[in-house]
């Protein structure tokens, strides 16, 4: 997989810090591989649209071969990593079949990202899907689909309701953006389709810890998202904690005394209440003798290296330095910095390293049709400002001039129809298709 003589850097991960440090080293002397356990690179950002059926997954996801496919010096090898031997500088992955290969390396960037995190309840996880994959999103969107249907074949309005509630936990900008959405889906998307049911009275709850949602943003902004929600019909239930996830309901308790407990009977509970390190954070560190945060990140120096492992990088969400967001920004430009690195190590440049400087570009959450929240240093918009900076800020940043196109198209038909075509459910293996509404 590597040219002889010269330097192999492995990268762990197709996200953003991933593909950002693969392309950064384009002209560099080395050879390039990428490990990823899926074949696409994902704009997550957009996860939630594909979800609601907004967007079809091929709108944001492009291909991490066809992304490298004019880098000469790049590979891409699909599997998990699993193992690791700094000493040997083998780093041991997985492929979907449960085999394994081993790739050697010179320099090692990880950019391998966080998972959904639970908080010490995985029994949530069976009915309560996060939203970090493509498999998440397409999760939710059987469920929200799923939903609607079921409700429709059953004969009485107390039936019906349960399956008309849905409860998304976490107030964050993923929690907003769906609960958002899946009010617009019901009451635009979905309106003249269904004879038994309203969809417009399908009933979103989002459940958040904190006082108020969208807590990176400015307090106004917050307010102003907020109120939106409040409009568009989300029921918005601050300072609460989800205590319990069934089949059948969810539980939320206060946080303030004294304390109160208040059920839901809904069949959709949908999870973005907080982000923890994928398992292979626990091995690296392990293998490195390096520090992690509470959330599994990992400690770098200001180079983004792990502490005395010089050809060692660590980029993106599971990088812990300067608390610096889990945002695509930081993973974009520390991905880039690792590769400049890098680059400028091969070239024999023994001089200091320069330290990474994140440059912060703002945050833009999307809250309703003609509303979304922009915030860039002294800059803050709201309303149809926001919303249409929102999209160009997206648009620029999708991967490929195919998915930009398709996106702005798709959205412009949503726009000027209400409709939304990428509602296509699928059930997974046989197993799974034999039992559709769990």
């Amino acid at each position: 997989m590597t040219a002889p003589g010269r330097p192999h850097v492995l990268i762990v991960g197709g996200g953003f810090g991933g593909l950002y440090a693969a392309k950064r080293l384009k002209r560099a002397d080395v050879a390039v591989t990428v490990v990823e356990r899926g074949t696409s690179h994902v704009f997550q950002p957009l996860l939630y649209q594909c979800a609601t059926g907004l967007l079809s997954e091929g709108s944001i996801a492009s291909p991490l071969r066809h992304l490298l496919r004019n880098q000469d010096n790049a590979h891409v090898a699909l599997g998990e990593a699993n193992a690791i031997d700094t000493e040997a500088r083998v780093l041991t992955a997985s492929r979907f079949d449960g085999s394994t290969f081993e790739l050697k390396y010179d320099y090692l960037v990880v950019a391998a990202g966080m998972q959904q995190a639970y908080h010490g309840h995985e029994e949530y996880i069976q009915w309560a899907p996060g939203m970090k994959t493509l498999d998440d999103a397409l999760t939710i969107r059987r469920k929200l689909v799923a939903a609607f249907e079921m409700a429709e074949s059953l004969p009485t309005p107390e039936e019906r309701q349960p399956w008309l509630t849905f409860a998304v936990a976490g107030g964050g900008p993923t929690g907003v953006e769906l609960a958002g959405q899946i009010r617009e889906l019901a009451t635009r998307a979905l309106t003249h389709e269904f004879r038994s049911i309203d969809p417009g009275e399908a009933r979103v709850l989002l459940l958040h810890g904190g006082q108020r949602v969208l807590e990176s943003f400015d307090s106004k902004l917050s307010d102003s998202a907020l109120r939106t929600l409040d409009k568009v019909g989300v029921e918005t239930h601050l300072g609460v904690h989800v205590t319990d996830v069934t089949a059948t309901d969810v539980e939320i308790t206060t946080k303030a005394e004294p304390k109160t407990k208040t059920r839901f009977d809904t069949r959709t509970v949908l999870w973005t209440a907080g982000v923890e390190a994928v398992p292979f954070a626990r091995t690296l560190a392990t293998a490195l003798g390096a520090e992690q945060d509470r959330s599994g990140r990992i400690a770098v120096e200001a180079d983004l290296s792990v502490p005395g492992h010089p050809n060692v990088f660590v980029v993106g969400d599971m990088m812990s330095r300067n608390k610096l967001p889990g945002v695509a920004e930081v993973a974009m430009q520390g991905g880039r910095h690792a590769g400049a690195v890098i680059a400028a190590a091969v070239e024999g440049e023994t001089a200091k390293r320069r330290p990474f400087k994140y440059r912060d570009l703002g945050n833009a959450a999307y809250i309703a049709r003609h509303h979304a929240l922009v915030q860039a240093g002294p800059l803050h918009m709201s309303g149809m400002a926001g919303w249409l900076s929102w999209g160009v800020i997206h648009i620029a940043f999708l991967s490929g001039a195919r998915n930009r196109t398709g996106t702005l198209l798709n959205w412009a038909a949503t726009l000027a129809t209400g409709s939304r075509r990428e509602r296509a459910i699928t059930y997974g293996d046989p197993e799974t298709a034999r039992k559709p509404y769990t």
